[in-house]
């Protein structure tokens, strides 16, 4: 027999798994006795990510760590019976409290009014029947946020969603003066005055939502170290393998607090299909082939001397920027175009006259009008404007936008930050590799992928990598204006430049520094090329 294992034993688990409570109990439980998952999972045995998903139900407990952790529930309902539960003091004082003599039945509640102005109001739907999304706005009925629209076009819940806010009691002035003032009962004993009917959840704070999010991104790690037994190999390939579920379960519990809900698979134009497997779909991302006009790797004379830079984690950083929470809808002309919508646009940009300075439309074989996303199209347009004016303004043919936001992954990319900056300080390789395999395959599986089935928002991934490529055009930009000469820019990350690359940058690994490239061996740390001509 085991060690640990008796008949003793086995009839405990079996008495207790009969009377195992459900998932959102086992929650109720943990947070009534303000335990965190992490005490939880030590005191059993197991890691703090099987605890979640032992409350979220994605999984039952299973041995070694199920029968401590059914010993733990059980103490805990003695400690914390459910409300209205033998074993509840309050609902034990209600009871003594209540009179023995019956009482007559309480008058049904008179039916809340809907103001005249709201009489016949619906929600605006497409030809499919579906209820169509648009700016996110108060509700005019219940005053909750919603994406949906009225066919007026305010803000309004789609059917049942929508729950009209209780009428306020009258007050003693409101009251009508015949009415008599009732006796004030006696109480034969002190009872709570309100009594809630369920428990209430408490918010968590920002920190401690992160510092959740941090234990789940550390469970696994641990979890793959030791089972590798010291193979780092072995360790890291692993944690890619199970990178993209992972942060997509990191992803679902930065929502689960949301003010809002999104659309996963929406109904999305054509243009965001791919016409074949191997053909991509019609969505330009601006990605840059920058060569300064004199970048000459074989001239022998004058030489100048030229520093490889690499941005810190480009996609990670460009998780901050607009997306559209809802279905796209389409608009013609500059229609689409608002501070508060995002998509796809079709445009003609303007020419670009700086030969010495990376376009940020990026370097295309043809000319003429193409689809942009909601990132380079920002970024066409702060360039025309006044404080640059660089270029002309883009013409605008057509968009495909819905409401949205720029917060919209922040909690995410804050709580991947947060577990890469702790890798670094730490200089944990394990975690350094997993943080980048997450985030990397978050942003480029968001399209059609088959890793990953729980999102279809091709148009979210060209958003972010677009924004990538904003990002390193504001950097080139930065090196020009600070007296550097920008030789090369390449992809999201890559940018050559002559001088003192510090004099204009911080040298580091944090998200705002800037290193030395040394992953291409033939563009890497310093390097001699001709001399180039100064930018007239």
């Amino acid at each position: 027999m085991s060690e640990g294992i008796s008949v003793e034993s086995l009839l405990e688990e079996a008495r207790l798994a009969k009377a195992m409570p459900p998932p959102a109990e086992r929650l109720r439980l943990r947070e009534a006795a303000g335990l965190t998952r992490d005490q939880v999972a030590r005191a059993v045995g197991v890691a703090r990510g099987t605890v979640q998903n032992w409350e979220r139900g994605a999984s039952e407990p299973t041995p070694p760590g199920r029968l401590p952790y059914l010993r733990l529930l059980e103490g805990l309902a003695e400690l914390h019976p459910a409300p209205g539960a033998p074993g509840d003091p309050v609902a034990e004082l209600l009871a003594a409290a209540q009179p023995s003599a019956p009482q007559p039945p309480a008058p049904a509640p008179a039916p809340i009014p809907v103001p005249a102005a709201l009489v016949g109001l619906e929600t605006l739907r497409g030809p499919d029947g579906r209820a169509i999304e648009g700016d996110p706005g108060p509700c005019v009925r219940c005053g909750v946020e919603t994406t949906y629209q009225s066919t007026d076009g305010r803000p309004l819940h789609s059917g049942a969603m929508c729950q009209p806010p209780a009428p306020t009691p009258p007050t003693a002035a409101s009251a009508p003066a015949s009415a008599p003032a009732a006796p004030a009962p006696v109480a034969a004993s002190p009872v709570p005055a309100r009594v809630p009917t369920r428990p209430q959840r408490r918010s968590k704070s920002a920190e401690r939502a992160q510092e959740d999010l941090l234990g789940m991104i550390r469970d696994a790690v641990r979890e793959e170290a030791e089972r590798a037994g010291g193979d780092e190999e072995a360790a890291v390939a692993a944690l890619e393998k199970r990178a993209v579920p992972d942060v997509m379960d990191l992803f679902a519990e930065t929502r689960s607090s949301a003010r809002y809900e999104y659309t996963a698979y929406p109904t999305l134009p054509d243009i965001l299909h791919k016409p074949t497997k191997k053909r991509p779909d019609e969505i330009w991302e601006a990605r840059p082939r920058f060569r300064h006009p004199d970048y000459s790797m074989r001239a022998a004379r004058a030489d100048v001397r030229v520093t490889a830079l690499d941005t810190n984690a480009a996609y990670l950083s460009s998780m901050k920027c607009w997306l559209p929470i809802g279905r796209l809808e389409h608009t013609t002309g500059a229609d689409g175009v608002n501070p508060k919508r995002s998509g796809v646009h079709l445009i003609t940009p303007a020419q670009w006259a700086h030969p010495y300075l990376p376009d940020p439309i990026g370097d295309r074989d043809e000319p003429g009008a193409l689809w942009v996303t909601d990132a380079t199209l920002r970024l066409l347009l702060r360039l025309s404007g006044p404080k640059y004016g660089l270029t002309g303004a883009p013409e605008i043919h057509e968009s495909w936008t819905s409401g949205a936001t720029e917060n919209f992954l922040d909690a995410l990319r804050k709580a991947l930050a947060a577990a890469r900056d702790e890798a670094l300080t730490t200089r944990d390789v394990l975690l350094e590799m997993y943080v980048k395999s997450m985030y990397s395959k978050f942003v480029s599986t968001m399209g059609e992928s088959d890793t990953n089935r729980k999102i279809y928002r091709p148009d979210w991934m060209h958003i972010v990598r677009a924004q990538a490529h904003a990002n390193l055009w504001s950097k080139a930009y930065k090196a020009h204006q600070g007296g550097l000469e920008v030789i090369a820019m390449l992809g999201t990350d890559e940018l050559h430049v002559t001088g003192d690359p510090w004099s204009v940058f911080t040298e580091g690994r944090a998200l705002s520094q800037m290193k030395i490239k040394h992953s291409d061996a033939k563009a890497s740390g310093e390097y001699m090329v001709g001399k180039v001509r100064a930018d007239g």
